[in-house]
């Protein structure tokens, strides 16, 4: 198994190790400085012995006068002593060396390729004496005639790298102290650092930790986007990206960027919000919860999750159908049991003609609702859901009528099912509208064309404002206020089944009508 090193462990070895690269950077820096300044100071110094050589009276006779070259060897190397030059060598023109600190030198030639010498000038620069590198001087000898009889040649034997290092170490050894203590007390500091802005967790632990959220985030079934400030995508899962339709690349781009339809937009960045916020997102109905993010006192963002309540919606409204009926059977026995007690109690009192009269009251009266409904919606389901509604109304004071201009034949499966949601839930909401009003009344009228059935359904009430037209359907609107998950869920699902049938819905005041196309219709447009 691996040593596992820690946090701090891990940044002291990435300093010492910046460290180490900064140190080689210094030896390479400090020996190019020390090669520079020996190429300064002892190149200058050279010169000087060089120049002195080259004005000895000594060293003119000895390069002029082939009897006295005897003199150059002795007063080349006395000079030499004590000028503490590696090298003195005199040579005539013929580049030959008359003396030399190796005596076996002498009458060999001297290198003078690069030295511009014979010509009159001085030079510095490196040469080769022997198997040694040298920094040499090279000054020409002129007689009295100011013509050049030789050249004088001081210098300096070349430090090798060790030796250019050796130069330099109390300054390296002084920056490695420095950038030791400094790397070392700075990556503690640093590590204490990160560790309290990682509550205390290792990498190890952080990678975990992200890849196991990562896991959650998209495992889970109901939608999760995380907006920073700037209402930038921080975080996504599957879910959420399916619903708003976003691109695999949606993290880091703002949500106007990933082209978020105005009205969701408005939705998943608007500060006040009500738990369990109903919008559509397609054909799908989505139940959004929105949460601040805060860091201190600070805004850093916003999380929303969103569920999908198409399906329980549909459920729901089946139940509510369910529900529906329930109660009207309930109204209805409630109904029948109060008309009975009048038939028994005529019958005890024996006014026979009265109890014939009552019933024939009472049942012309269903009869004809019945027929009512019966001869102008051949649509079992639906023309059971108007009768069901109209028992309903009736309880709550309300006249449930079904428009003369009415006709409905019978439908497929599918369109019966829709215009039952459709219409059971326009009539709930305009039962709910007049609640308690005096001559209350509520008119349904279908009415079917070549290619879409029309339905309209007109109250008495005061009916919606301008304002909230689009809002009644966009996002869950409800009159009856707050209290329940599922406020304004009726509407919502309204113009969700309108639209997936291709059709459409609108409200102008009190009255809601709706377009259902045929499903052969839109199956041939498509």
């Amino acid at each position: 198994m691996r040593p596992r090193f820690t946090l701090a462990g891990q940044f002291l070895a990435l300093q010492l190790m910046i460290v180490v690269a900064v140190l080689l950077a210094v030896v390479g820096v400090s020996v190019a400085q020390a090669d520079a300044r020996f190429r300064q100071v002892e190149g200058q110094s050279m010169l000087a012995v060089a120049e002195s050589a080259a004005s000895m009276g000594a060293v003119r006779t000895g390069l002029t006068n082939p009897d006295r070259q005897g003199i150059l060897q002795p007063t080349a190397e006395r000079l030499r002593g004590l000028s503490n030059a590696d090298h003195l060598v005199i040579a005539g023109t013929d580049r030959r060396m008359r003396s030399s600190a190796d005596p076996r030198r002498i009458g060999q030639t001297i290198d003078l390729s690069e030295s511009t010498v014979l010509s009159g000038r001085t030079w510095i620069g490196v040469m080769a004496i022997g198997e040694e590198r040298v920094l040499a001087a090279h000054v020409p000898v002129i007689d009295g005639d100011g013509e050049i009889v030789g050249v004088a040649a001081a210098g300096r034997t070349y430090p090798g790298p060790v030796g250019q290092v050796a130069t330099a170490a109390p300054t390296l050894l002084v920056y490695l102290g420095i950038a030791s203590v400094l790397g070392v007390a700075g990556s503690l500091l640093l590590a204490r650092r990160i560790k309290r802005q990682t509550l205390g967790l290792e990498p190890e632990d952080i990678t975990r930790l992200a890849e196991d959220r990562t896991a959650m985030l998209h495992g889970i079934k109901e939608g999760v986007l995380g907006l920073d400030r700037d209402n930038r995508v921080t975080l996504v899962n599957d879910k959420a990206a399916e619903l708003l339709r976003l691109p695999p690349d949606a993290a880091g781009r703002t949500l106007s960027e990933l082209g978020v339809e105005p009205d969701i937009y408005s939705v998943l960045t608007d500060r006040v919000q009500e738990p369990d916020r109903v919008v559509l997102m397609g054909d799908r109905l989505v139940t959004l919860n929105w949460m601040p993010l805060n860091s201190g006192d600070r805004s850093i963002g916003s999380v929303t999750t969103m569920r999908d309540r198409t399906d329980l919606a549909k459920l729901q409204q089946e139940l509510d159908l369910t529900l529906t009926t329930t109660e009207a059977l309930r109204a209805q026995a409630h109904e029948f049991s109060n008309q009975l007690h009048v038939i028994t109690g005529l019958l005890e009192l024996e006014e026979y003609d009265e109890v014939a009269r009552y019933v024939n009251t009472i049942g012309g009266a269903r009869t004809q609702l019945a027929d009512d409904v019966t001869s102008r919606v051949a649509d079992s389901s639906v023309a059971a859901l108007l009768i069901a509604k109209a028992s309903l109304a009736a309880e709550q004071d309300v006249a449930l009528r079904v428009s003369e201009l009415t006709r409905l034949g019978a439908q497929d499966e599918q369109l019966s099912a829709d215009l039952v949601t459709v219409v059971g839930n326009l009539v709930d909401n305009a039962l709910d509208a007049v609640r308690g009003d005096e001559a209350a009344w509520v008119e349904v009228e279908l009415v079917e064309h070549d290619d879409a059935v029309r339905l309209r359904v007109r109250d008495s009430g005061r009916g919606v404002p301008p304002e909230l037209v689009q809002e009644v359907f966009r996002r869950g609107f409800s009159t009856k206020g707050a209290g329940g998950a599922y406020r304004g869920v009726g509407l919502a699902l309204v113009r969700l089944v309108c639209s997936r049938r291709g059709g459409a819905v609108g409200v102008e005041g009190a009255e809601f009508t709706a377009w259902l196309p045929h499903r052969r219709y839109r199956t041939e447009a498509s």
